[in-house]
């Protein structure tokens, strides 16, 4: 019997004029044109969020929003190579309250023309039966495919190793796995780890975008996240700058934000707290002050066969060519993290020198 994780609360934006609505006028109006693909992704990562936290967001936040679902029948026909991008778009709007069908249609015209038949990634053809499931549009069960991302998310050795494509669509499969935190994924122990590894990584590279990632992934697969990685997240959200100016840079972290504001929300925690305006927004995290990642692994490459599978020993030999922020880093993980050895055994690649 598959067990309902229920991780969706209501989350708690706020206030209107500084919460949603104010990042749906920017991402919508304000960034970027609707004819730009990244204009796409912006306001489809957006809604997205706000969708699958289950944000209460007011009709008239929706608006500036209206004229392209009006259109986005048009643009399908036209673009279906955006097809993903478009219905995850028009979905989340109207299960965020606009009114209308169109979702119906566009992926009874997505299943119809076999828009996902155009895709090479299992991860797309994933995501795309997801959003057509979304209207009763799947088809099928492909059980196939699901097995295929399974096996990839159970080879815990590739997420020893810095991968940043492979850790991002790790989290993915569970998203689209777990519907969204909707379902139990049914994640094996395998799987679990590779999470694991794949945080210690993204923790090492002070990487607050991905580890956000992973520890959503975990909670959507009932498992609960390090407190060390939580506490440093929170601590990251917070100091996240917020600009408003119309010759601003959008070449911004805004994915960072939306993401740790999403880990906030899933948390229980108040997200998008930070000032926000219905015009254009620029958004920078805070900076970092020292590389681990970049700086143990130069380290370890250095010593060459002398490399050992264990901290302790690694950290006796090499410790002095390390910052005092790196040691620090690492040791915290090391004392924290339950999954620590085994990770290490497979980052230091003893016995490849």
């Amino acid at each position: 019997m598959t067990n309902v994780i229920a991780l969706r609360p209501k989350a708690r934006v706020a206030a209107p004029e500084t919460g949603a609505a104010a990042l749906l006028s920017s991402f919508a109006a304000c960034r970027r044109r609707e004819d730009d693909v990244f204009w796409l992704k912006e306001n489809a990562e957006l809604l997205n969020i706000l969708e699958c936290t289950g944000a209460e967001v007011a009709p008239e936040a929706l608006a500036v929003l209206r004229g392209f679902y009006d259109t986005v029948e048009d643009r399908l026909a036209f673009f279906p190579q955006y097809y993903r991008f478009l219905i995850s778009i028009a979905l989340d709007l109207e299960d965020l309250g606009m009114p209308g069908d169109t979702g119906v249609r566009l992926t009874e015209r997505a299943a119809r023309e076999d828009f996902a038949g155009a895709e090479l990634s299992d991860l797309q053809r994933m995501e795309a039966r997801r959003l057509l499931a979304r209207r009763g549009q799947a088809g099928p069960a492909d059980t196939a495919l699901e097995d295929r991302l399974r096996a990839f998310c159970a080879r815990s050795q590739t997420f020893a190793l810095p991968n940043k494509k492979a850790a991002y669509e790790l989290t993915h499969i569970v998203f689209y796995l777990s519907e969204y935190g909707r379902r139990d994924p049914g994640l094996d122990e395998k799987t679990v780890t590779s999470l694991h590894f794949a945080g210690n990584l993204a923790f090492l590279d002070q990487n607050s975008d991905l580890l956000a990632e992973i520890c959503i992934a975990l909670c959507y697969a009932g498992e609960t996240p390090p407190a060390l990685w939580t506490a440093w997240l929170t601590r990251e959200t917070h100091l996240f700058s917020v600009e408003q100016g119309e010759g601003l840079s959008v070449a911004d972290d805004y994915h960072d934000f939306l993401v740790c504001n999403w880990h906030a929300a899933v948390s229980g925690a108040t997200p998008f707290r930070k000032p926000l305006a219905a015009e254009r927004m620029r958004f920078t995290r805070s900076q970092r002050s020292a590389a681990p990642l970049r700086e143990l692994s130069e380290a370890l490459f250095a010593e060459g066969a002398a490399r050992r599978p264990d901290w302790a020993a690694m950290r006796a030999r090499m410790g002095a060519r390390l910052s005092a922020q790196t040691l620090d880093v690492v040791d915290t993980l090391a004392g924290q993290s339950a999954h620590f050895d085994a990770f290490f055994e497979g980052f230091a690649r003893a016995g490849r020198g």
